[in-house]
């Protein structure tokens, strides 16, 4: 079993050598350790392996020397910035006030810009935060003082309360619960860790997961936005294709009575969803509800808990059931993944669905080749081939085509990068960021597109990818 321990250790020598010698005394294996000064100078996170009882006592006795993090000091962190006259002494009232407070400065930093002004900014910790705002208010008296938000400062500052302020502002936007938390926490510093060996700066990394949040936050309610278009194949089939401006597309077919979701977005948008489906789909609440998943991404499988019957294929399937019964997925398998999944599960309050609704779909055989046929599925007039794909998005990932009548649902193996709506576009930035690549492997996805493209027969394709709008593509019959 492994553990991860947030730990916030006093900054003196042996202080690790305390909380290790903890663990090696119950027989626990601690298998990743992170701390980061310039982001925190207190918190340590121990990832350790053992059995439930040499967990439990682990965190007893760390509990009992004063190392686990503490939930109920209310303190936290003011940046400001203070517009001072360029000119000896100018600062010392602002210092005398802050004294006269009794307020910690945790960081300072001023440059002269070549004006009258110079401007001062601070961090100042308190664990009173009406006093905070009393002191504003006087020294405001004193000179101009603006607040700063951290995501749009210069630096990460040096205070042992970083993350819980951080992740108070993600709980915050997306109204997360208590017990997700410590989830954030840990899988916000994992990302830190993971990214930072990779070179990318700590800042980096938490101003991009700050921006995903208020991505997602920003397009609830009444600014959920999506584009809606409807595409009419034949006179009795039409595909109506709903794009978030976070999260996968979701495609409605609707042919000679009969009705087939193509993959859902995200679980955070399902109460801005479901009015939309309503009025495409009449009768919605009453119906058998069933969809086919083109793989088992977060993002694309959000509302799955709403239908009554779930296609995939058996790859696909095997992920949903591991996540069912509290395992990893196979992004999380990843570890340059898991960290970005785990994050937007809490983000989108995603929720695993019973595999007993998940019917697979096409044959579960070895993949030899970029995309193999695996099987047919059938939706009123329409006749797809079903192509599996050797994993280069996700393994699992599948295709449907139907040469008839030259429409296609590729997933993510394809995504029209060059129809997107500005939201989506946004939206599209970090996961890269996050995930050092949307991809598992790029080189056998882009294999994976060529083979996809090149299986087209002759004819005017409707091509619906995972993210963006369709994509008109011509196939001339010289070319075939």
């Amino acid at each position: 079993m492994n553990k991860t321990f947030v730990t916030r250790m006093p900054n003196h020598i042996g202080a690790f050598l305390k909380a290790s010698r903890c663990f090696a005394s119950l027989g626990i294996n601690i298998t990743r350790v992170s701390y980061n000064k310039a982001v925190d100078s207190h918190l340590l996170f121990i990832d350790a392996e053992g059995t439930p009882s040499q967990l439990e006592k682990a965190y007893q006795e760390l509990e009992r020397i004063g190392y686990l993090q503490c939930g109920e000091e209310d303190r936290s962190i003011v940046l400001l910035e203070f517009r001072l006259p360029d000119v000896p002494g100018s600062v010392t009232s602002v210092l005398e006030l802050i004294n006269d407070f009794s307020f910690n400065i945790s960081y300072i930093s001023s440059q002269e810009n070549g004006t009258e002004y110079q401007l001062f900014k601070m961090g100042l910790l308190s664990n009173d935060s009406d006093r905070i705002n009393e002191f504003i208010e006087a020294a405001r008296k004193i000179c101009s003082v603006r607040v700063i938000d951290y995501n749009h400062a210069d630096k990460i500052y040096d205070n042992s309360f970083f993350y819980n302020n951080f992740v108070g502002e993600l709980s915050s936007a997306m109204e997360i619960s208590e017990d997700s938390r410590n989830e954030l926490i840990v899988n916000t510093n994992l990302a830190m860790q993971t990214l930072d060996e990779s070179g990318v700066s700590p800042y980096r990394t938490f101003d991009s997961i700050s921006r995903f949040a208020a991505l997602l936050a920003a397009s609830r309610g009444k600014n959920f936005d999506p584009r809606v278009t409807v595409h009419q194949i034949t006179p009795d089939t039409s595909v109506t294709l709903i794009e978030p401006p976070c999260g996968s597309n979701t495609a409605i077919i609707m042919s000679r009575g009969e009705c087939l979701f193509i993959d859902t977005g995200y679980a955070c948008y399902k109460d801005e969803m479901l009015p939309v489906i309503r009025n495409i789909v009449p009768g919605f609440d009453s119906m058998e509800k069933r969809v086919f998943i083109t793989h088992a991404d977060v993002d694309h499988c959000g509302l799955l808990p709403v239908f009554d019957e779930i296609y995939a294929s058996s790859r696909s399937a095997e992920c949903l059931r591991l996540e069912y019964e509290g395992n990893d997925g196979f992004r999380e398998m990843n570890p340059l993944h898991r960290p970005y999944i785990r994050i937007c599960k809490v983000l989108t309050s995603y929720q695993t669905v019973d595999p007993a609704k998940v019917t697979v779909v096409g044959e579960d055989k070895e993949i030899g080749q970029a995309l193999c046929q695996t099987g047919y599925l059938d939706i009123g007039e329409l006749h797809f081939e079903l192509y599996e794909g050797k994993g280069g998005h996700l393994a699992g990932e599948s295709v449907l085509i139907d040469f008839e009548h030259c429409i296609a649902f590729t997933g993510d193996i394809f995504i029209n990068m060059k129809d997107m709506t500005a939201q989506q576009a946004e939206y599209n930035r970090y996961a890269p960021i996050l995930m050092t690549s949307v991809d598992t492997d790029r080189t056998l996805c882009a294999a994976e597109r060529k083979a996809l493209f090149s299986r087209l027969g002759a004819g005017k394709w409707q091509i619906f990818g995972g993210h963006g709008g369709k994509k008109l593509y011509t196939v001339a019959p010289a070319d075939v």
